[in-house]
């Protein structure tokens, strides 16, 4: 087997790989720390589609200015939102506080 041959061979299953390898679109939901009963509804009408598409989840809660003091609200928000996506998918990243966000990614399960 000469070199040119076992290149080309390489090419091949590398490309056969990459089409079966699977692309993972990521969808946003923006948050404020104060978001009213029927935004929070319809936005998480918006995540359970996202959700059952396939896509991964990344949910945060955007603090303009000086509403910053209510890291609480953005925290107990956000955990609302994976305790009422439960069944559709799993947290994969907890509440966090990145600057004047906080961020909180959602996977979708596998379904059989």
């Amino acid at each position: 087997m000469d070199y040119k041959k076992f290149l080309y061979e390489q090419k091949k299953r590398e490309k056969v790989l990459k089409a079966k390898a699977s692309k993972v679109t990521v969808k946003e939901i923006r948050f404020g720390p104060q978001t009213d009963d029927h935004d929070y509804e319809f936005k998480k009408k918006h995540a359970e589609k996202f959700l059952k598409d396939g896509a991964k989840l990344k949910a945060f809660v955007f603090f303009k200015g000086r509403s910053i003091v209510f890291k609480e609200q953005g925290q107990i928000l956000l955990l609302r939102l994976a305790q009422d996506l439960e069944e559709l998918g799993k947290v994969e990243q907890m509440p966090r506080l990145e600057g004047k966000r906080m961020t909180m990614f959602i996977a979708p399960k596998k379904t059989k």
